[in-house]
């Protein structure tokens, strides 16, 4: 496990991806969403979701019968929440505390949202939080 992350296992920044496009989705351990939505999402193949989600099924962050419908584990949505509330947190403060403009400060916050340790992103959000945003 990568030292900075002392909560979460580490995944590569695509399965990260993969995992918060579902939680967007309203992907959760009760509702599942497809595959052709993921990729359409995402703009990549149907073929690389399929990819994706066997690795992430071995990970034991997504349930997925034989060509079904995606659901997440209990560990897949919580950590693609904590995925999702890391990008929602830097893009609202990109736009609002420094002024970039939402095409950048989306780009960027994706950037931002897989180098964060647990421990740095709690005290970031405890700062963000007091600026009443």
């Amino acid at each position: 496990m990568d030292k900075h992350r002392t909560v979460r296992p580490v995944l590569s920044e695509s399965s990260e991806d993969y995992l918060e496009t579902i939680v967007q989705l309203g992907g959760t351990v009760a509702q599942s969403v497809r595959s052709v939505d993921i990729a359409a999402h995402m703009g990549v193949s149907k073929a690389s979701v399929s990819k994706a989600m066997a690795s992430l099924k071995a990970a034991g962050m997504v349930d997925q019968p034989f060509y079904g419908a995606i659901t997440l584990t209990d560990q897949g949505f919580a950590y693609g929440s904590r995925v999702l509330a890391h990008h929602r947190l830097m893009r609202n403060f990109l736009e609002k505390a420094l002024g970039v403009d939402s095409e950048t400060a989306e780009r960027e916050a994706h950037l931002i949202e897989h180098d964060l340790s647990d421990n740095t992103y709690e005290k970031f959000a405890s700062y963000v939080e007091g600026l009443n945003l």
